[in-house]
């Protein structure tokens, strides 16, 4: 499966949860890869951290920029999972990430403000479906401190679907990107058990 998780707003937990899904897969003996499309570099500098240590799972990771469709179709026959973290805008990156992959995650932050602005995500979902036709897209609400009511929001969203799972504002996402580590190998229930529910949700009986 090739996953992208992408969208139009910075800072919604899009790298840390990549990463976090890198290495839950990672640590099932899962063949991983993870593909940094942002010039950020978040993933690709959490993932020099990481394979510096000799404790850890290695995930391999590349980058690319500009048109990624080849490179992600042709990666995807030689690993088991490919996931992609795009930047938080509008680029080339993200609309060749959305033609090239299965599965778009939306991390938004749950408040009204960020969730607004998926109005032109939905239109450029609609646009990748007319070249890949098999694409499924998913809200994911993250950096959440409450739960909120988003079905209203949704239903001028109609290519998205939100997913069953949300991302809380947890101390330990932070300490583990620090740290190289996934928040699964941190001894944090709470946390992992949120990251486990995701991944299960995504891959299923796959993983």
């Amino acid at each position: 499966m090739i996953l992208l998780l992408g969208g139009e707003k910075s800072g919604t937990g899009k790298s840390t949860i990549a990463v976090n899904l890198s290495v839950w897969l990672a640590n099932a003996g899962i063949d991983v890869l993870l593909i940094d499309t942002d010039i950020q570099r978040t993933a690709s500098q959490f993932i020099e951290r990481r394979n510096q240590r000799n404790d850890l799972a290695k995930v391999h990771c590349i980058e690319k920029r500009g048109n990624v469709f080849n490179t992600v179709r042709d990666l995807s026959s030689r690993y088991e999972q490919i996931i992609i973290d795009a930047g938080g805008r509008d680029s080339e990156e993200l609309r060749t990430a959305m033609v090239a992959s299965h599965l778009l995650y939306c991390p938004l932050k749950a408040n009204q403000p960020d969730l607004e602005p998926s109005a032109h995500m939905n239109e450029l979902v609609e646009l990748a479906r007319g070249l890949n036709p098999q694409l499924q897209a998913r809200l994911l609400l993250s950096i959440a401190s409450v739960i909120h009511e988003t079905e209203q929001s949704l239903i001028e969203l109609p290519q998205f679907s939100l997913s069953s799972i949300m991302i809380r504002e947890y101390n330990v996402y932070r300490d583990a990107m620090s740290d190289g580590c996934g928040v699964v190998e941190m001894n944090d229930d709470s946390a992992t058990a949120e990251i486990t529910a995701l991944a299960l949700e995504i891959y299923g009986d796959h993983a």
